[in-house]
């Protein structure tokens, strides 16, 4: 990395004007690891709470209620994804609350890394979402919670409606040869091997037989050619959308929002295969001492006024309904957002974290080095 590229991206850092995804994207390019970086001096905190979360939550604006009880932000160290804060809490990094997805929590507790929740403490915890509250995985059969939910989205469909005129309503749109070097998907199979194996109508892709992994691979073969490039963050998406590089791709909330906020004509749509749904929240860690500031923290990130900010910043949906209530009807449809996730999240296909991960990613890279 050039001497001027190293001080733009201090100061990027310095100013919290870079996502977890650019910052990976950034580290790749001068062949340096998330766990080499340097942590930058911040300022003082009136709280001694570490809230260990994914760039772009770690915003007051996100936990306003937090922020006037203390006076200031809790310290919040980024992860890059869920894996590495796993393995960091695991080899000793104490922190207070995290911020994983729904489908990591049995891993992460397997793990003895959290503990359950004292739901008497949350103040909004009537508000949430029933069905977010009881999402598979985070309640134990002696009926401990271990996670609150705050954040929820999808992987779908996204196309520049200006270029292609045709209905869009399947997955298959990323393999259609009438768009040949005008495509793009996901480079990470936690997210492409499941939209494949929903493509492929694989009854379980938690447990798949040898024949349905070579009928990922031999799908995959087949797109190779029509791609332009696998994405592996928002940015570059947004960009080969809004420039005309690709005309179609698979996508978060996050970069459909934001293309729609800059005038780009793109549409944001449910494939009729399901899209991947999603809900990510709050764990305790196991030995955190700030309690008190914890539960302050998950009361504030679980209040609707934080769910408002989420959802018209971030286009991602909010698990207090009454959040909902607080946003236009307008900048719901905007955003593709029902006001109940129940519908969005029965109708999608559930992200899990496939005990395939390890071969469906050697598929890939397999795959993308294949002529």
């Amino acid at each position: 990395m050039s001497k001027a590229n190293a001080q733009e991206l201090i100061g990027r850092l310095a100013e919290r004007r870079i996502t977890r995804r650019e910052l990976h994207r950034w580290l790749a390019a001068a062949g340096i690891g998330i766990a080499a970086m340097p942590v930058l001096t911040r300022p003082a905190r009136a709280a001694d709470l570490i809230y260990y979360t994914w760039s772009g939550y770690d915003v007051k604006e996100f936990m306003p209620g937090f922020v006037e009880k203390h006076g200031s932000m809790p310290q919040t160290p980024l992860f890059g994804d869920e894996q590495e804060a796993l393995t960091k809490m695991q080899s000793g990094f104490q922190v207070d609350v995290a911020h994983p997805c729904n489908n990591r929590v049995p891993i992460w507790r397997d793990a003895g890394v959290i503990e359950p929740i004292d739901t008497g403490r949350l103040e909004h915890w009537g508000e949430l979402f029933d069905s977010l509250k009881n999402l598979k995985g985070t309640v134990t059969e002696d009926g401990q919670h271990w996670f609150v939910p705050i954040d929820w989205g999808m992987t779908a469909l996204i196309y520049r409606s200006d270029l292609i005129k045709d209905p869009v309503d399947s997955w298959e749109l990323l393999w259609d040869p009438k768009y040949k070097g005008k495509l793009s998907i996901g480079d990470g199979m936690a997210d492409t091997g499941l939209i494949v194996a929903t493509l492929l109508k694989i009854k379980d892709p938690n447990n798949m037989t040898a024949d349905d992994l070579a009928k990922i691979k031999q799908k995959l073969l087949e797109q190779k050619p029509l791609l332009r490039f696998y994405w592996n963050d928002e940015t570059t998406l947004e960009q080969a959308l809004t420039s005309g590089e690709i005309v179609a791709s698979s996508s978060w909330n996050g970069a459909a929002a934001t293309l729609i906020d800059q005038g780009v004509p793109v549409k944001f749509v449910s494939p009729k295969e399901g899209a991947l749904t999603y809900c990510c929240g709050l764990v305790l860690a196991k030995g955190g001492g700030h309690r008190d500031d914890a539960y302050d923290l998950i009361n504030a990130m679980s209040a609707p006024e934080a769910g408002k900010w989420l959802i018209e910043t971030y286009g991602y949906g909010h698990s207090n309904h009454k959040a909902f209530d607080m946003v236009a009807p307008d900048v719901l449809t905007k955003r593709s957002l029902p006001k109940d996730p129940t519908e969005m999240l029965g109708q999608g296909v559930y992200s899990t974290v496939s005990r395939h991960l390890a071969e469906l990613s050697q598929i890939l890279e397999e795959v993308k080095a294949s002529q």
